[in-house]
């Protein structure tokens, strides 16, 4: 891979991180701009690397960097979550931060009209989804 490629690939996926973050902190929601943009970004350069130590070793298995995104990931997304009496709080940003991981891997394998696709999902829901979630909440199901 060429510095030219591994450049385009890790600006995709800082910008597909740019989008989500923005939605993110434009509507005061935790995990915000900085966070999606660093999450997408690093899980980019750690599947970047993994490209890279293939290109020097073909024995070399990129999809094991990829898993061991999802669990790092994971573990920053659980740190979002947060129960407050009877109610859970954060799993919307804590789903949002491992969709921008696999985002970011996603534009580091160059599939940029899948990273664009992507994006454009989890955007749609973050923003059309929550006017549903809220009305369903507030009805009063009886038995």
């Amino acid at each position: 891979m060429e510095l030219k490629d591994f450049i385009i690939r890790l600006v995709v996926a800082l910008m597909a991180g740019l989008c989500i973050g923005f939605e993110r902190q434009w509507r005061n929601k935790s995990a915000g701009l900085k966070t999606n943009m660093l999450v997408s970004t690093g899980s980019a350069i750690f599947v970047l690397l993994s490209v890279k130590f293939s290109e020097l070793n073909n024995d070399v298995d990129v999809t094991r960097i990829v898993a061991q995104v999802v669990t790092g990931v994971g573990f920053l997304g659980a740190g979002v979550i947060f129960r407050e009496g009877t109610n859970v709080h954060g799993l919307t940003s804590a789903a949002t931060i491992w969709c921008s991981a696999a985002i970011g891997c996603v534009a580091a394998t160059g599939f940029y009209i899948e990273t664009f696709i992507c994006t454009l999902l989890v955007l749609i829901v973050n923003v059309s989804i929550e006017p549903v979630d809220k009305w369903l909440r507030s009805r009063n199901i009886s038995d």
